[in-house]
């Protein structure tokens, strides 16, 4: 993975939305809009660069802490995760974030001996069950042994190109928590089942094979990714991402409980159009969202000073940097 530290080398911002407000750029000023924009809000803002695959994923939801979260997928070598690593430990970061990054199996140790300890470790999966003879698998207790806290389950790759289906990962799921693992459980619908109107029901379907295992929500993180927006060419939009959100979230009322339908944490994670910048400010009910999608190769943001970001005062000059720059529209 190359990393980049200079903001002159980011892609152009193609959008703002906040609240019920939208904003659009004028296109002609980007660049320097841009530029501007990092240097007066957060001049400490780091970029790196992955080839494939790595992607950033940032939102609050519900009534726990902000969540940070990095897949770095089947990506890597010991030197450019070192490098990494480095980046990750020169962060500033704030007391009331979970920050997670999840390396490919054989870099964990690595990561963990490594990496500063405010930043957790997630495995990329684990096995169904206590260890034994499962070739090629890795068991949750072999996942604490080495310090992993959390882990992903349901990500889309395993259901749809290894084939693992809804209630194999429920049961992953609840014996991940019950062995005292966090969880990352993704859902999201392919492309043909959004297009046939079937994204809820696939999304519902998902939440219910977790729902039937699971043991408790508290150390659960939900994370919607449409498969569809994966090297498709098409691109999930903020009102597309929000109304799973908020849809998600009914449903743990109607089908668990209110409490946890209010405090459980549901994020986004997906990797936008290749040629899109995308820096998406969302509200759900009265909670901060962000979607961070910084692309050409793919960014994953680094995180240094990231979580200015779910400021108040971030609000108040973005407004002050923009207003002469931007044509809003309902």
């Amino acid at each position: 993975m190359a990393m980049m530290s200079t903001i002159s080398s980011c892609p152009q911002f193609c959008g703002l939305r906040l609240s019920g407000l939208s904003l659009k750029l004028d296109q002609s000023q980007t660049l320097s809009t841009t530029q501007f924009f990092f240097q007066h809000v957060d001049s400490h803002l780091h970029l790196s660069a992955a080839r494939r695959g790595c992607r950033g994923v940032i939102t609050m939801a519900g009534s726990g802490k902000f969540f940070v979260g990095g897949n770095w997928k089947c990506n890597g070598t010991k030197d450019s995760i070192s490098k990494l690593v480095s980046d990750l430990n020169n962060a500033k970061l704030e007391a009331d974030v979970d920050v997670v990054v999840a390396p490919p199996f054989v870099y964990i140790d690595q990561v963990k001996n490594s990496l500063t300890d405010r930043i957790e470790i997630s495995a990329q999966n684990s096995w169904v069950g206590k260890g034994g003879a499962f070739t090629g698998e890795i068991s949750v207790e072999q996942l604490n042994d080495i310090g992993c806290k959390w882990v992903i389950l349901g990500h889309s790759e395993r259901r749809h190109i290894i084939g693992e289906d809804d209630q194999f990962i429920g049961k992953k799921a609840a014996y991940a928590l019950s062995q005292n693992l966090k969880v990352i459980a993704c859902i999201g619908e392919k492309l043909e089942e959004r297009e046939a109107g079937k994204t809820f029901d696939v999304c519902f379907q998902q939440m219910k094979a977790f729902a039937e295992h699971v043991p408790g929500w508290d150390d659960v993180v939900i994370a919607y990714e449409p498969v569809w927006a994966i090297g498709t060419g098409k691109v999930a939009t903020p009102q597309q991402a929000q109304e799973v959100h908020v849809a998600v979230r009914d449903w743990l009322k109607k089908n668990v409980s209110e409490e946890v339908a209010s405090k459980t944490r549901i994020i986004y994670g997906g990797i936008p159009y290749p040629t899109t910048t995308l820096i998406i400010l969302i509200y759900e009910n009265c909670k901060f969202v962000m979607v961070l999608c910084v692309t050409l190769i793919v960014y994953y943001v680094t995180l240094t000073n990231i979580c200015y970001f779910r400021t108040k005062t971030f609000y108040a000059k973005v407004e002050a940097l923009f207003q002469n720059r931007i044509s809003r529209f309902p």
